[in-house]
């Protein structure tokens, strides 16, 4: 037992650490710290497909990802295995991909790669995970007649240009908002919003793919977004939607990961 005289001390103590905040505090103004930055993965063996047409046609909207053209990814994106999908948090990450083995690219420049849809999940017999990616991406680690190759591949950092773009669409009573132009490890598994007088820290929850929903009426507020990405670093975009902001509108932050 700690001697009496020590016991106001420790109580000091514990009431420092229990008042100290371990993230962001709801309606706290203070944003959160990263610490460093997301570094990627090791590289893992899988095996790679291709869909769309020759230029890409066919692969940039409309994918389980809910992205568009316009998002910015171009033809340089890749349809994911379930199991890296996961449900839709998948969507955005950048992987570093080359052909393995004997293929036509095996020595080459790896290409970058952003998953925007949902593949089949792995070919029998094939080793590691899938990745169906547009036929411009194919040909630069194999050739056509080939159809499926083993790869190398491994998670790295979103390089984006820009700050993080949130797109409010839906309507008072149902805010579906899109997150793109995510840096860093380029998915989200979390998303907040907060008002600037009486909407507090309000979390929203995924949809499909990178859609996120509230019910939480926002309109006549100017609209802060908090985002998480799976390695638990977080962004916040102080009042990046002004008081008047509109439906089907886009709103760029200033800063990224």
């Amino acid at each position: 037992m700690a001697p009496l005289l020590a016991l106001p001390s420790l109580l000091l103590a514990a009431l420092a650490l229990s008042s100290s905040p371990v993230g962001v505090a709801a309606g706290s103004n203070k944003p959160h710290v990263n610490h460093g930055k997301f570094k990627g993965g090791p590289w893992t063996a899988g095996h790679a497909t291709f869909y769309g047409g020759r230029d890409g046609s066919g692969t940039r909207d409309g994918g389980a990802c809910g992205y568009k053209d316009a998002d910015g990814f171009g033809v340089q994106t890749a349809a994911v295995s379930p199991k890296l999908f996961d449900g839709g948090a998948g969507c955005g990450a950048c992987y570093e991909v080359k052909g393995a083995n004997s293929t036509k690219a095996a020595g080459a420049k790896p290409v970058v790669i952003t998953a925007n849809n949902q593949a089949p999940p792995p070919v029998s017999g094939q080793e590691g995970e899938h990745f169906d990616l547009t036929m411009p991406v194919f040909l630069q680690i194999a050739e056509e007649k080939a159809g499926i190759v083993p790869i190398s591949y491994r998670k790295v950092p979103c390089q984006r240009e820009g700050g993080i773009r949130y797109t409010i669409t839906g309507n008072k009573n149902y805010n579906m908002v899109m997150v793109t132009n995510v840096g860093g490890e380029g998915d989200v598994v979390a998303l907040l919003v907060k008002g600037n007088k009486r909407v507090k820290w309000t979390p929203l929850r995924r949809s499909w793919g990178q859609i996120w929903i509230t019910e939480t009426d926002l309109t006549g507020e100017s609209l802060t977004f908090r985002v998480m990405t799976g390695d638990h670093r977080k962004a916040t975009s102080w009042h990046v939607a002004p008081r008047d902001w509109q439906f089907g509108k886009t709103y760029q932050a200033t800063k990224n990961f």
